[in-house]
This record gives structure tokens, sequence and C-alpha cells, in this order.
């Protein structure tokens, strides 16, 4: 059964830094893009974040770029989001994603598989 679990959510300040992991099981990461997508209160789901199966190639949202880092170890089957320099407006439910293919991804339509989240908010 295929499984993302996400962790190192949290409360931190405006200007802090948080790193979230995601550890993949049931399915092997190798040949999927992996990314990141958020979901604010009262807003639409956001893809934050993706990386091709080789980590050749990543996007970033504009309202991350910057400030967010995606990585990727195949061999540990573990997908990171390092954040930084952390805003009000990123705080929203944090989702890791597999997607569809190998190469990297922008809309939520192409999500092919997503964890439960984890809850990150930063205080102003």
């Amino acid at each position: 059964q295929e499984r993302l679990v996400e962790s190192g959510g949290g409360l931190v300040q405006a200007g802090g830094s948080l790193e979230l992991s995601c550890a993949s099981s049931g399915r092997p990461i190798s040949t999927y893009a992996m990314g990141w997508f958020r979901q604010a209160p009262g807003k639409e789901r956001e893809v934050v974040t993706t990386i091709s199966r080789n980590a050749d190639s990543t996007y970033y949202s504009d309202s991350v770029k910057g400030r967010f880092t995606i990585s990727r170890d195949n061999a540990k089957n573990m997908v990171y989001l390092q954040m930084n320099s952390l805003k009000p407006e990123d705080t929203a439910i944090y989702y890791c994603a597999r997607g569809q293919g190998p190469v990297v991804w922008a809309t939520m339509d192409e999500v092919g598989f997503g964890g439960r989240g984890t809850q990150v908010t930063v205080s102003s």
C-alpha cells in the first residue's frame, strides 16, 4: 500500500526556517517526479514545488521562489523541503505528493498521490 508521510511541520516566527521531510513506502519514488503542495485556510490548493525523477529539473511557484528548496534521496525514498525566510502567508497544511510521471509538474491535476499533510504556522 502506497504511503507518503510528512514530518517537520510546526510553529515558527516570521523570518525563520523549517525543513519538512516526506517518507515514501509501498512504491519506490525513483521513477516519479515528487513535490509539495499546500492549502491555506479558505484558499485553493497550490503546488509549491516539484522535482523531477533524477533531480535535474525543478519547479517553484512564484510565491516561494528563492526561499524554498526541494531535494530528494531516491535510495532512501525521501523528499525534503527546506523553507527559509518564512512569511505569515506561508501558513498552511503542506502535503507531499507523487507525480504521475518523471517530469516536474505545476498544477494540482498532475498530482498522482498525496500524503495527509503537516501543519506549518508562521507567526508575525
